[in-house]
């Protein structure tokens, strides 16, 4: 029963390998074969507890499962939103002439997707890592002859090479530090303190290829692009592939914590880029663009929680934001569509200086009434920052509801969901924290560096989070007409990674005929 784990890749392979038949039915069975099989892994856990499954290979290079609570949990999201995913290419894709193909693809890439997650050595890891990223590259190009789509495609095929060399680079690090590829073994070395500089030196790889895999700033050009593609890949990418940066993070989490320098490369990297990545959001005028940018700034977030040590968070967003990105992009079309008829002209309410004051007093007063029934001053210094920091969104809501044209119930509805906002945060981090007691660690020890990152990431979202309530109010201004077109374009960043790959300089019939 061990081995259950891999009767969903096996299952995804063989929909794979059918799939070039035409067979969409018997796909379709095959793929909700891989989720039965990744639900019944869940209940084993449930049931038996966590386990390793022996090495199926020599030398340990071969085959291994691991169950636990992070390889439960994301092998039966794949499964989920796989299922999803195929279940809408079959009808989104009908009548197209290379149907079969993509589906092949697609099935080879989740199967690819599910065959890491599970993966009990190093070796398995690092193979299905790349797999997943040459699988996913040929998806990119469905349409090879549009040229956007071959300037994302390359842009994320460079960035793919560069973080699997950075993994390589650490998994052969902790391999020969440790004497083994058992993920779990190099795990209890790093928690035990067996390998202090081989796991720093490792845990600073693992942080590069995390960053480049999860669209970090300012290599994040490429995940912006990928619209060229059919609606399922951008669902595929942007609710699961994309969260391979932050998996590897949250499966080597004892590594992480063995480098301070990592942690805080990922705190300083993944704030800016969640920041960077909201504000660019805002200006976008696509629906699909602005999902885009959404995930920039969700990745950026990830990466913030894992580099302030918060894995047990990390792994819960990871969850949540798949399944709210799957359904962002599947039902793009038929939302605007509804927004668009149920829009209607009206007054709008503009919070005053002193209401975001209020909403702001209100929220903060919140936060700090349900924590503390909830203990606050026991819980760790990088969970109080964290929680604080999404209580600015939440106080944005409430000036809203406080502005003087707004009604009174729209006032009571946002500051009821404040406070359910805050009482989720506190259940939900509660709840993740107990579910990983056995396999991710508590956040470290704050040092004088993580106390002064921390408190630049308090200021800067919550610098953020006044400013985007107060716009209304200078929103004519001359400059801020200049910003937007500024951050519209996203500071220009990719289009100096354009620039630097020779984007610009290929010409066009090179560009068509590559």
């Amino acid at each position: 029963m061990n081995w259950l784990p891999f009767g969903a890749p096996l299952a995804m392979l063989l929909a794979a390998v059918v799939a070039g038949t035409g067979r969409s039915r018997i796909v379709e069975g095959l793929v909700l074969t891989a989720l039965a099989c990744a639900l019944a892994t869940a209940v084993l856990l449930v049931v038996a507890g966590a386990a390793t499954t022996p090495l199926l290979g020599l030398e340990g290079i071969g085959l291994s499962a691991r169950r636990d609570i992070v390889s439960a949990t994301l092998l039966l999201l794949i499964g989920f939103v796989g299922w999803i995913v195929v279940r809408f290419t079959s009808t989104y894709l009908d009548r197209e002439p290379r149907a079969d193909r993509f589906m092949a693809d697609l099935c080879l890439t989740l199967g690819g997707v599910m065959t890491m997650v599970i993966a009990g050595n190093l070796v398995q890891l690092v193979a299905a890592w790349i797999a997943t990223s040459l699988t996913l590259h040929r998806l990119l190009l469905f349409y090879p002859e549009r040229r956007a789509a071959q300037r994302a495609a390359r842009k994320k095929f460079i960035t793919a090479r560069v973080g699997d060399v950075a993994l390589i680079a650490a998994a052969l690090i902790l391999a020969h530090a440790c004497g083994t590829t058992d993920i779990v073994s190099i795990l209890a070395a790093a928690r035990a303190g067996a390998i202090p500089s081989a796991g720093s030196a490792a845990a600073c790889l693992i942080a590069v290829a995390a960053m480049l895999k999860s669209a970090q700033f300012p290599l994040h050009g490429w995940l912006t692009e990928v619209m060229e593609a059919p609606t399922p890949v951008s669902a595929l990418l942007h609710a699961g592939v994309i969260n391979a940066g932050g998996f590897i993070l949250i499966r080597f989490a004892d590594v992480m914590l063995l480098s301070p320098a990592a942690l805080a490369l990922l705190t300083l990297v993944g704030g800016f880029t969640a920041l960077f990545g909201g504000l660019v959001m805002l200006t976008q005028p696509a629906v699909k663009t602005s999902l885009a940018w959404s995930t920039v700034a969700q990745m950026g977030f990830m990466t913030m929680e894992c580099g302030l040590g918060l894995f047990p968070l990390a792994l819960l967003h990871l969850v949540a934001h798949s399944l709210y990105k799957a359904h962002s992009f599947l039902a793009a079309g038929s939302a605007v569509e509804r927004i668009v008829a149920a829009r209607r002209p009206g007054p709008v309410a503009v919070p005053s200086a002193g209401a975001v004051g209020r909403a702001f007093a209100v929220a903060i007063g919140l936060y700090a009434a349900i924590g503390a029934a909830f203990g606050i001053s026991s819980a760790p210094p990088q969970a109080i920052v964290l929680g604080a920091i999404l209580i600015f969104g939440v106080a944005y809501l409430i000036a809203q509801g406080l502005a003087e044209a707004a009604p009174r119930a729209l006032t009571r509805r946002l500051v009821v969901a404040s406070g359910a906002a805050s009482l989720g945060y506190f259940l939900l981090h509660a709840l993740a924290t107990r579910l990983t007691a056995d396999v991710l660690p508590v956040p470290p020890n704050p040092s004088s560096l993580d106390w002064a990152l921390m408190i630049l990431a308090t200021l800067s979202f919550g610098s953020v989070a006044v400013a985007q309530a107060l716009f209304p109010l200078w929103s004519g201004h001359p400059a801020v007409a200049v910003l937007r077109v500024h951050l519209s374009n996203g500071l220009y960043a990719n289009a100096v990674l354009d620039r630097l790959l020779g984007g610009w300089r290929r010409p066009v019939s090179a560009e068509f005929g590559r």
